[in-house]
């Protein structure tokens, strides 16, 4: 038995440029005062938490309005497993404009039958004169936000992240996804950032 993992399982991490969290007001006061899709979806991902891929790629057949919970399917996200999110209103709200639109993605691209491009909502950074962040820094916003600014265990910040948390024999053990627990640090995220 080795003691090191696998090479292939060894990632060297990478630190996104980001907001500080005290910064995230004003910041979408200035974001909600732009127009157009890659404006609203960078504000819809602030508020989710989630990667630019699983924002662009996202389609009407994962949001449930009944339940305000978008699930996405495990094919589409890192760690190969389905992930839940829960829609605070203002997340909510920001879908509501689109739904009637006839689109196949949330955030549609120059087609309806295309996403977004990946780099719509960087253009928008550098557009507001910020290309110092990177739109992946907004996860780490959020990550400082939980740990700094409320009392929510780690473990439900981690899971808001959709990060794979503790050893195989919690993973054995731990098979909820702190979904409520989850909802009301979300609900909290989006009133700090003004939502």
């Amino acid at each position: 038995e080795t003691l090191l993992p696998k090479r292939s399982k060894v990632r060297k991490i990478q630190h996104h440029p980001a907001l500080p969290y005290k910064e995230i007001g004003e910041f979408m006061k200035a974001l909600r005062k732009l127009e157009g899709v890659a404006a609203q979806a960078m504000e819809f991902l602030i508020l989710t938490a989630c990667r630019t891929s699983e924002v662009i790629g996202a389609t009407w057949s994962e949001i449930d309005f009944k339940e305000d919970v978008w699930t996405i399917p495990a094919k589409r996200m890192k760690a190969g497993r389905d992930h839940r999110i829960p829609l605070s209103p203002r997340a909510t709200a920001i879908l509501e404009g689109f739904k009637s639109r006839g689109n196949d993605y949330l955030f549609p691209g120059k087609t309806k039958r295309h996403p977004l491009s990946n780099m719509a909502m960087l253009k928008h950074l550098d557009r507001m004169k910020r290309s110092d962040l990177t739109v992946h820094g907004f996860r780490s916003s959020f990550r400082d936000w939980a740990a700094e600014q409320t009392d929510f265990p780690r473990e439900v910040a981690e899971a808001a992240l959709a990060h794979v948390v503790g050893d195989k024999a919690e993973a054995a053990y731990r098979r909820g996804d702190l979904f409520e627990k989850r909802r009301l640090m979300m609900d909290s995220w989006s009133a700090y950032c003004g939502g």
